[in-house]
């Protein structure tokens, strides 16, 4: 009875102490620049916006124009607010204060790409308009937005005259999205600061992140000649860490009971939308799922499987979009987690289960070549995984008599941090300004710059329970969030920068 009555005791202790009301001094300066920047934060991020800064092949980050002049809007506003600036290529450091210890803060400037199609203004022109209440265009939550309010809390502290023990320095990496060789290069040259926190993920605090995988294969181009239905083509995806909302099948030797069979299996599909092309035998099936950040495949629609189901009614023949869709139909089908490939499925407490989505299929010279899409949490090891997944896939090309070509396993390690110091101080201006209680830790299934950085767990943008929009074409950020981000950021950054 003793020993509960001290346990329960610890609990409340450590609820406490993560719930513990932030400083009078935060919570002003907070305020104020709430009251205060508005306008000016959203001129700003539609500088920032308007810069197409996603990856382009064969041009080096440094060497990328869009980069290049969104890093000259970006070196503008900071002089402009008072900070130091270094641009050190594919990172740059925006500073406040000369003090010896630092508090990082890793944001990135880069985006995924954005198909102008989808949105009803560009998705690099910031919308104000089309939806009252939100900022709609590519990077608003992913993660140019972050770094405008980051840079408005470091003006508060300024104009404020806040006293830290900390400098602070803001962290802009421009190939976050695409290759993080060149972030690792510079932190082997440069020194980091001993406490850090990314801008790039969910709120409360996140304190695990499941490791980015892709498994790829190739299915064979081979003629066919049959006077019976067989598919000519199958097409979808557009890049790899976003859920497909887009796909399109053509099937040649089609019928009006092919076409019936396919609707009754679109009767199921409540969510989708499907169009549908006669030209003479020939029948054309688009799909439009929705899009979603491949780490979060619940929150989407995807158009790959969810049209690979939707013909599902027959064995292909074994041409290359024949045997693709056999292959989606035997082993991933519409389920989100693996379970009907092999025996990769798995899962952790708490970073939960590993999720599996195809996400890209490339139109190659030899065949098409698909790339699935995973993202694992602890509890299994890598060489298992490996050989469970070479086991299904050399089990189904026996079975079927296809021969994959070009077959790779690129598997990373999930990410747990325990024990960082700012996590309690997270959680307690977390629950101050949301009114949200007993915040706790969670795990992501994305992965952030965390995880090379000392001492760094991931502070929002995204609130719990909400759907992330960073990686769809419908990606936006509200009014109220970007004005209660910069209010916590604010506080933030007083509270861990007058730590000693």
């Amino acid at each position: 009875m003793f020993n509960k009555i001290i346990l329960s005791s610890i609990v409340l202790l450590a609820n406490f102490c993560c719930q513990a009301s932030i400083s009078s001094q935060a919570e002003i300066t907070a305020q104020f620049a709430a009251e205060t920047y508005q306008q000016s934060m959203v001129k700003n991020l539609a500088e920032l916006v308007k810069h197409k800064t996603f990856a382009t092949k064969a041009i080096a980050v440094e060497d990328n124009p869009a980069h290049i002049a969104f890093k000259q809007t970006l070196a503008h506003q900071a002089k402009q607010l008072g900070f130091d600036y270094q641009d050190h290529g594919s990172v740059v450091i925006i500073g406040l204060g000369k003090q010896k210890d630092r508090l990082g803060v890793i944001t990135h400037g880069d985006i995924q790409p954005a198909n102008a199609e989808k949105w009803l203004k560009s998705p690099f022109e910031l919308d104000l308009t089309s939806e009252p209440g939100k900022l709609i265009g590519r990077g608003t939550e992913d993660d140019k937005g972050p770094i405008v309010s980051v840079m408005f809390a470091m003006k508060a502290i300024k104009d404020k005259q806040i006293i830290l023990n900390k400098r602070i320095e803001l962290y802009v990496y421009m190939a976050e999205e695409s290759d993080w060789t060149p972030l690792e290069d510079f932190i082997k040259d440069h020194s980091l600061p001993e406490l850090n926190i990314t801008l790039d993920s969910e709120y409360p605090v996140v304190t695990a992140e499941k490791g980015y995988g892709t498994i790829s294969m190739t299915f064979p181009h081979k003629s066919i000649k049959s006077k019976s239905a067989y598919l000519s083509s199958f097409t979808g995806g557009f890049f790899g860490s976003q859920i497909p909302e887009d796909a399109e099948a053509v099937i040649e030797n089609a019928d009006k009971n092919v076409e019936k069979q396919i609707k009754a299996i679109a009767s199921t599909h409540l969510k989708m939308k499907y169009k549908y092309q006669w030209r003479n035998k020939q029948l054309t099936i688009t799909a439009l799922g929705k899009s979603a950040h491949s780490s979060k495949p619940e929150d989407g629609l995807n158009a790959i499987t969810h049209l690979g189901e939707l013909i599902s009614f027959k064995q292909w023949p074994n041409n290359a979009s024949g045997a693709l869709v056999n292959f989606i139909n035997a082993h991933l089908g519409t389920d989100l987690y693996g379970n009907k490939f092999g025996e990769i499925a798995y899962q952790d407490n708490f970073m939960g289960q590993m999720t599996v989505s195809p996400t890209v299929l490339k139109q190659l010279d030899s065949g098409i070549q698909l790339n699935i899409n995973i993202r694992r949490p602890k509890g299994k090891t890598k060489a298992l995984l490996e050989s469970q997944i070479n086991q299904t896939l050399a089990a189904w090309q026996k079975q079927n008599k296809v021969t994959l070509t070009g077959l790779k396993n690129d598997i990373g390690e999930p990410f747990v941090i325990s024990g960082a110091p700012q996590i309690n101080t997270l959680l307690s201006v977390f629950s101050h300004f949301t009114g949200i209680k007993n915040a706790q830790p969670i795990s992501i299934g994305a992965g952030t710059n965390s995880r090379l950085f000392p001492n760094a767990v991931s502070f929002g943008p995204s609130m719990p329970n909400t759907e992330y929009t960073g990686h769809s074409e419908h990606e936006f950020i509200t009014m109220n969030q970007f004005i209660l981000n910069l209010k916590m950021y604010t506080a933030v950054l007083i509270e861990l920068g007058q730590q000693n």
